[in-house]
């Protein structure tokens, strides 16, 4: 009379379900929660990758690039955002100059945000 197996084990810390069909033992794998990354986060990836390849490696084998390309990401839209703001104001680009010169407005702030765009790039993205 055979004894039934159990429908879990754990050895060396790792959790093993049993495959009823094969009577295997396959181990219970889950990867943790990914945190989703934009623009920046892709542009720190590549960067990494191309670049800094021993950190790249680092970072993916501890478990730590996606955390490290959400935080890049969501520091650097807070950078940018703040950049933007303090430098329209010291350029003097606010909603009177809006509504009275739109094209100018809008030349302005394009300016503005692309300075402000190189700034985050070159201290966040490419360090």
């Amino acid at each position: 009379m055979n004894k039934p197996l159990p429908k879990t084990k754990v050895e060396n810390g790792i959790r093993y379900i049993l495959d009823e069909t094969t009577e295997t033992y396959l181990p219970d794998l889950k990867l943790p929660e990914q945190r989703s990354f934009g623009k920046y986060g892709r542009m720190r990836l590549l960067f990494l990758k191309e670049h800094r390849k021993a950190t790249y490696s680092a970072l993916l084998l501890s478990g730590e690039l996606n955390d490290h390309l959400a935080d890049t990401d969501e520091e650097a839209q807070q950078r940018l955002a703040r950049l933007i703001k303090d430098m329209a104001r010291a350029e003097g680009v606010n909603e009177q100059m809006k509504a009275a010169d739109q094209m100018k407005w809008v030349c302005m702030m394009n300016n503005i945000q692309h300075s402000a765009e190189e700034i985050v790039l070159n201290e966040l993205i490419y360090d």
